[in-house]
């Protein structure tokens, strides 16, 4: 189903992969089974800006082992949505359904060293232990009846962590600070099911393992599978990354963000007309912050991100904030940065932009400050590239009044016989149109821009007439003259 990746699965000796270990290795490692949400694509984000800044490597790791609800749909939305972004990985992306011998063979050495063993217990006596422990106001686990029963592997037996009797596990957490969970809280987790293959606690183990991951970014949705973990790599004598749990974001009425809040989706942002800048300049103020500094170019966000910067309390996701970024990016970005994206808007049209003669450059100056999203760009330039079907009616009656014909056909002539179609020649026929007609200026450019763009809303009239050129301009006069001689 995936191209067969793969990824080295020797373990240095402890010692060893201290000596070589100076370099910091992150992993973002999403789930296929939906879209990439913000709360992802910030994870991704802290986990890349820190690999960056210590210059360090970063790695996607695709956790598909939940093969009924992976797919290859999600997988590709991960891909775009990181590409879409710009967060590129150091290694090609690794896929957990191609390392299952791995995990079968960590089951065994856990199984062989006493630090698992084989239960058989059924749904059924499961279901009845948790239904007495629920009545006795007792914290819902499993009893350990098979932990020293010595049972013999089956088609019916799953296989259980020992966690540790005794003891806790204190998590220096680098953004929430230390967190100490007592073993006796951890029940024994099941790591392989009944047909072998492995639980999420078990491969995530594995992974971060055989990939010497130094820092574990995550969101704190995971606080609790941390100590289980920790127990399972101490089992392993396995070196322990440093872990960091990111608070959860919300929406405005302070529930955890959903689709009921708008757009979670990273690539609906894009659809709906926001730049990859704008996006990582607001994930990575969620829940950090470097001063009252609110702009951040990639190359700032790097020198001065800091995990321990991270506040640990829960952010709240505005949409306003975000749409206020956009439009600062819109306005202040260079414009060529921006013309693919803009490209890209205008093909959902079905207009390829790139073959087209106006000036893409001049267009985004000519519309970014009215605009605050490139869909707004693209829907307000249509009429640059295809006729409009009829005119904008209140504006049409308003421009279009009587004697207007007579305005337009001056300037169709004076068009026409143009040497130099350049802002400056173009400015000067409709302000001397005016004179000669003995008109205010706004009589007759709000003809001309309902005539040549359909409506009463347009750029300045000079640099719409550029952008529009000679022919598509005379024509459109030609037919507002008819229109109007018509009604």
């Amino acid at each position: 189903m995936y191209p067969d990746l793969g990824y080295i699965h020797h373990i240095l000796p402890i010692s060893l992969f201290e000596f070589f270990t100076m370099t910091v290795i992150t992993r973002f490692a999403p789930s296929p089974t939906g879209y990439l949400h913000v709360g992802g694509a910030r994870t991704a984000l802290f986990s890349w800006l820190y690999a960056r800044k210590h210059g360090g490597t970063f790695i996607l790791r695709i956790e598909d082992t939940d093969l009924e609800r992976s797919t290859q749909e999600s997988v590709q939305a991960i891909f775009d949505g990181m590409e879409w972004l710009g967060l590129n990985y150091n290694t090609e992306p690794t896929f957990q359904t191609h390392n299952f011998p791995r995990y079968k063979a960590v089951i065994g050495q856990l199984l062989e060293t006493d630090h698992a063993y084989y239960c058989d217990c059924s749904k059924e006596e499961l279901e009845i232990l948790r239904e007495q422990q629920m009545a006795a106001k007792e914290k819902p686990r499993y009893n350990g009846k098979c932990r020293d029963a010595d049972k013999p592997q089956s088609d019916k037996t799953v296989v259980r962590f020992k966690t540790p009797v005794g003891g806790s596990i204190t998590i220096d957490d680098l953004v929430k600070g230390d967190i100490t969970v007592a073993n006796k809280e951890l029940d024994d987790l099941v790591i392989a099911r009944t047909d072998g293959s492995p639980t999420y606690n078990l491969t995530v183990v594995v992974d971060d393992m055989d990939m010497n991951i130094t820092h574990v970014i995550r969101g704190d949705d995971h606080i609790n599978n941390t100590p289980r973990q920790i127990n399972i790599l101490k089992a392993l004598n396995a070196r322990l990354p440093e872990y960091a749990h990111l608070p959860m974001i919300l929406g405005s009425d302070g529930a955890r963000l959903s689709k009921r809040h708008g757009a979670v989706s990273v690539m609906q942002f894009r659809d709906e007309g926001y730049l990859p800048q704008a996006l990582l300049n607001y994930l990575v103020r969620l829940g950090w912050s470097h001063g009252d500094q609110e702009i951040f170019s990639i190359d700032e966000m790097t020198e001065f991100f800091d995990l321990k910067d991270v506040n640990g309390a829960a952010s709240t996701f505005n949409m306003e904030k975000l749409l206020w970024l956009n439009h600062h990016y819109l306005m202040h970005g260079e414009p060529a940065d921006i013309l693919p994206h803009l490209i890209w808007h205008l093909g959902t049209h079905g207009i390829n932009a790139a073959n087209e003669k106006v000036d893409l450059i001049d267009l985004i100056k000519a519309q970014r400050e009215r605009c605050k999203t490139l869909v707004e760009i693209a829907n307000a330039s249509i009429y640059f590239y295809r006729e409009f079907e009829n005119y904008e009616e209140k504006s049409a009656i308003k421009a279009f009044s009587a004697g207007s014909d007579n305005v337009l056909t001056h300037l169709k002539n004076a068009f026409a016989q143009l040497e130099h179609w350049e802002k400056e020649a173009l400015h000067d026929v409709v302000k001397n149109t005016a004179e000669m007609l003995e008109l205010g200026l706004g009589k007759v450019a709000q003809p001309l821009r309902v005539a040549i763009c359909g409506s009463g809303v347009s750029p300045s009239i000079d640099i719409t007439l550029s952008l529009l050129g000679r022919e598509k301009t005379v024509a459109r006069l030609e037919r507002a003259i008819s229109h109007i001689q018509s009604v």
